[in-house]
């Protein structure tokens, strides 16, 4: 299976720390990719990378074998979207909240998005600060589906949620896969990893402990 990305000898510092250390790692094209560590390891920071809200101090990342840095950064955005650890629906309806991706979709291009987010398509007039943890975080996935990505990075999503809406929320993201997306899936959690993962990549004090292959 090749590599979707590629990190080549890469360091990450903040503020004078090191917070990657030398990284050479390979994310494959298709499935759950999960990066998994303790607190502070440094998966966010890595997700991070692969839409360029982290930039390398040293070394290089590629996206389908070019130099991420040789990508528009909003295309490249569109191309790899993000849902982040804390749902972040802006005020207004939903509709309104979909339009922000896309101002140009249509009706039926968000209900599709919706759909595929296991949200009906009722709540496109609804209030979207007024939605449960888990529905605002689907809502917040089929904003990112919208732009029709390639990827879908996932930055420890269901930590703030229940155990039902955590369940929808990983079936959602082995079903995407299905449709031919890759995800990026951030997590500590090792039975999640388990329920979840095709690749895992292991993190311990900002360095590569461990990159294998895992079937769900």
């Amino acid at each position: 299976m090749s590599a979707l990305f590629e990190l080549r000898a890469v360091d990450v510092e903040r503020d004078g720390k090191a917070v990657l250390h030398s990284i050479d790692a390979e994310i494959r094209e298709a499935g759950v990719t999960a990066l998994v560590g303790p607190s502070g390891s440094g998966k966010s920071t890595l997700l991070r990378l692969c839409n360029r809200l982290e930039v390398p101090s040293a070394g290089e990342v590629r996206y389908r074998g070019e130099p991420l840095d040789s990508f528009d950064a909003r295309t490249l955005r569109r191309r790899v979207g993000m849902v982040f650890q804390r749902p972040t629906p802006f005020p207004g309806t939903v509709r309104e909240n979909l339009l922000l991706a896309d101002p140009e979709a249509s009706e039926a291009a968000m209900e599709q998005a919706l759909s595929r987010s296991a949200i009906s398509a009722d709540f496109l007039g609804r209030d979207a600060t007024r939605l449960s943890g888990g529905e605002a975080q689907r809502v917040c996935l089929a904003r990112t589906l919208l732009t029709s990505p390639e990827v879908v990075l996932m930055d420890e999503p269901t930590s703030s949620l229940d155990a039902e809406a955590r369940e929808l929320l990983e079936q959602l993201a082995c079903g995407l896969t299905g449709d031919g997306l890759t995800v990026v899936w951030v997590t500590h959690d090792e039975g999640q990893v388990e329920r979840i993962a095709d690749q895992v990549l292991k993190l311990s004090e900002g360095r590569l402990v461990s990159g294998t292959g895992a079937t769900r």
